[in-house]
C-alpha cells in the first residue's frame, strides 16, 4: 500500500483525499449529539441557523463551561451531560454560524500581530530563569512523593 490506499482499488485513489471522518470518535460525537438535542429541545432545533448568534454570548458560555471543569467540575448539574461537550456544543453553533455567514461578530478590536508569540517567548524565558521549578500542586497525587522527599 502505497500514500495509504489500496492501488488496486480506484475508489481509494479518490476516497483518501476527501474529508476523513474515519478520525473522528463516534463516542464523542454520540455526546455531542446529546449536548445539541439539549439545545434543540430548549430553544428550537437549529435555531442558531434561522435566527444566527452572537460571538460574545457563545464565548461566555464555553468559558463558564470549561472554567467548570477546570475547577473539577465534570458534569453540567443542570443538563447532566459532560461540560467539555457542552462547550463543544457552543464551538459547534459558533463555527456553524461563521461558516454561513450568520453571526454577529462581536469580539473586541484585534489584538496586536504577534501578541501570542511574544507570550510564548516570555514563558520559554521563565521556563529558563527557572530550570527546576517547584512541583505543581493538583489533583493528581503524582508529585506528592516528590514533594515530600524534596522537604
Amino acid at each position: 500500500m502505497k500514500s495509504g490506499y489500496k492501488e488496486s482499488n480506484p475508489k481509494d485513489r479518490c476516497g483518501f483525499v476527501k474529508a476523513a471522518f474515519s478520525v473522528i470518535p463516534w463516542t464523542v460525537i454520540a455526546e455531542l449529539g446529546l449536548a445539541m438535542l439539549e439545545g434543540a429541545l430548549k430553544y428550537g432545533r437549529h435555531n442558531y441557523r434561522k435566527a444566527g448568534v452572537r460571538a460574545s454570548i457563545y464565548y461566555d458560555a464555553l468559558n463558564r463551561h470549561m472554567g467548570a471543569w477546570w475547577e473539577g467540575e465534570d458534569i453540567d448539574p443542570e443538563s447532566g451531560v459532560s461540560h467539555v461537550i457542552k462547550a463543544m456544543a457552543c464551538l459547534t453553533v459558533l463555527r456553524d454560524s461563521a461558516i454561513r455567514g450568520n453571526w454577529v461578530d462581536d469580539r473586541p478590536p484585534k489584538a496586536p500581530e504577534g501578541w501570542l508569540k511574544d507570550i510564548n517567548q516570555k514563558t520559554k524565558e521563565l521556563l529558563e530563569k527557572y530550570p527546576n521549578p517547584e512541583f505543581p500542586y493538583t489533583e493528581l497525587d503524582l508529585y506528592e512523593e516528590q514533594r515530600n522527599v524534596s522537604n
